[in-house]
């Protein structure tokens, strides 16, 4: 029988994705649930492809126009709001969820699918990175099967045994486009050089993030909660080429790495058909051909953000939520042309200084702190902005 699947953040690159690896294999999944925030166009292409059951957009204005895109398809449900959005990960029939909405905004809709009882295809780091402790509780509580689907959780998740053996892990990465320019040319990068990432397609946002390798910090931080390793056990290399998506060294000195074109559909398939393995639609890698692996260590000099998210780990679960939402806010204000390259780092260096709120006691407290590290970021900008 196919099984049902909800993908939060359809029109992402991930959505896509895994849209292209469920296509592939019609006698296995069923796509009854598709969510975007606004890009109504997307959604309405997607929805004629995939034919869902059900649609949801976050934006309540943009769900009205997709209701009028797809009037001519009364068989396919539309809804709009955080609320709709929430209870599209229980409808009747959907058993597995792709959390990928990029950013804050996925936490509330991927932990109604933990509290639902869904299988979890976890896409979205903030979602541990604000309530790290939090969320995995509930996963405990509610017996619930999580699958890391980013690349380098997936490929430590594949080269993980028992952690007793474990001496650490190694999230590597690519170093983004900014790897060896010169420091001195770094304020003048703007939002376009930033999003053309050398190895991966990605969205703006996360690929401004690899940019600043502030997205390898908040994967430091997920790992921390998926692998329950202390911060000491977790480390990051630079590979450019993206070959070698992490690895995981052993006490006996054994380094299990694993290996593939950098495809995001292979560590959705993986995840998709555990523990079986499926065609994801990724070519051969071929090491003969390809280029030469290269690593090095990861400069915090270049990459102040690095340093910044190990040192919000350190300081716990309030710490890394301040980082989040400061980082939002500055790589939103760098998009929007408010703010430089180089003071994406310093706003959210600001914001860690001037906000350090207590522990959060339960998901209200985590929103709240969310909401004031925001705040705090946001008049943060015109000061980063002029330093």
């Amino acid at each position: 029988m196919t099984r049902g699947i909800c993908i939060l953040g359809a029109t992402g690159s991930i959505g896509k994705s895994t849209l292209d690896v469920l296509a592939r294999h019609p006698e296995r999944f069923r796509v009854l649930v598709l969510t975007a925030n606004g890009r109504v166009d997307e959604m309405a292409e997607l929805c004629r492809q995939h034919r869902p059951k059900l649609a949801v957009m976050r934006d309540p204005a943009a769900a009205q126009r997709l209701r009028e895109r797809l009037a001519d398809l009364p068989d396919i449900e539309v809804g709009g709001g955080e609320e709709a959005l929430c209870a599209a990960v229980d409808y009747p029939g959907v058993q597995e969820v792709m959390a990928a909405i990029v950013g804050a905004a996925g936490l509330l809709p991927t932990l109604a699918a933990v509290r639902a009882g869904k299988k979890i295809y976890l896409a979205n780091k903030e979602c541990l990175v604000m309530a790290g402790e939090l969320f995995m509780e509930e996963v405990r509580r509610h017996g619930v099967t999580l699958l890391p689907i980013d690349s380098e959780h997936n490929a430590i998740f594949q080269c993980f045994g028992d952690e007793r053996g474990v001496r650490r892990i190694i999230l590597t990465a690519s170093g983004g486009p900014f790897r060896e320019t010169p420091l001195a040319n770094l304020a003048q990068v703007t939002p376009e050089q930033a999003c053309a990432h050398p190895n991966w397609v990605m969205g703006r946002k996360i690929s401004v993030d690899s940019a600043t390798m502030m997205n390898k910090g908040l994967e430091v931080i997920e790992a921390r909660w998926l692998f329950d390793l202390s911060v000491d056990r977790i480390s990051v290399l630079i590979h450019p080429q993206s070959i070698i998506h992490s690895m995981v060294e052993y006490l006996d000195g054994s380094v299990l790495a694993q290996l593939g074109n950098p495809d995001m559909r292979t560590p959705i398939a993986h995840a998709l058909a555990y523990p079986e393995r499926i065609d994801s639609g990724v070519s051969s890698l071929d090491l003969a051909r390809g280029p030469a692996l290269q690593f090095q260590e990861p400069d915090l000099q270049r990459f102040p953000c690095l340093a910044l998210a190990f040192e919000a780990l350190a300081g716990g679960s309030a710490a890394t939520a301040v980082l989040n939402a400061a980082n939002e806010i500055a790589v939103q204000a760098f998009l929007d042309g408010k703010l430089p390259f180089l003071g994406i780092p310093r706003v959210v260096a600001a914001t860690l200084e001037v906000y350090q709120p207590q522990r959060p006691a339960d998901l209200p407290a985590v929103m709240a702190i969310d909401a004031e590290a925001r705040i705090r970021a946001q008049q943060q900008i015109p000061l980063a902005g002029a330093a």
